[in-house]
């Protein structure tokens, strides 16, 4: 007997479509979704570290359900919200991520981020924008 949990299968399949779309907007094949997550992954876990606490909750309110579950893995809310400039946190994605992408961690962060803006508020976005320095809000191409 199979049992089906809507909101399960639910938070499962904007999962999926958030991936296919970063996998789409990379030009990979979907069969490379597993990178699609590291990039997702790398992108907000260096997002929620950059953020303070209500930023951030506000921020995983926005995401599928599976999703907020990796976003909130390993965080340490009392240590944020950390401060580092663009070069330190395009390294640290880049160091969380392993792999390399054509326009190297920035264009992955700003991919990531262009993906984001499709499924979650703008409003949210631009207040994530609104918190970080200068010189990282030109990596959220959406949220100007």
């Amino acid at each position: 007997m199979s049992t089906k949990v809507d909101v399960l299968d639910a938070s499962i399949q904007k999962t999926i479509n958030l991936l296919n779309d970063i996998c789409l907007e990379f030009g990979w094949p979907e069969e490379r979704r597993s990178q699609a997550y590291k990039a997702l992954r790398s992108v907000l876990h260096e997002i929620r570290d950059r953020l303070p606490v209500t930023e951030s909750a506000h921020l995983a309110a926005q995401l599928p359900m599976l999703v907020r579950g990796f976003y909130y893995e390993g965080w340490k809310p009392e240590g944020v919200p950390r401060k580092f400039h663009r070069d330190e946190f395009l390294a640290e994605v880049q160091k969380h991520f392993q792999l390399s992408v054509e326009g190297g961690p920035e264009k992955l962060v700003e991919t990531v981020v262009l993906v984001l803006s499709r499924h979650i508020e703008p409003t949210v976005l631009d207040q994530v924008q609104k918190e970080f320095p200068a010189d990282l809000r030109s990596l959220f191409p959406q949220a100007a």
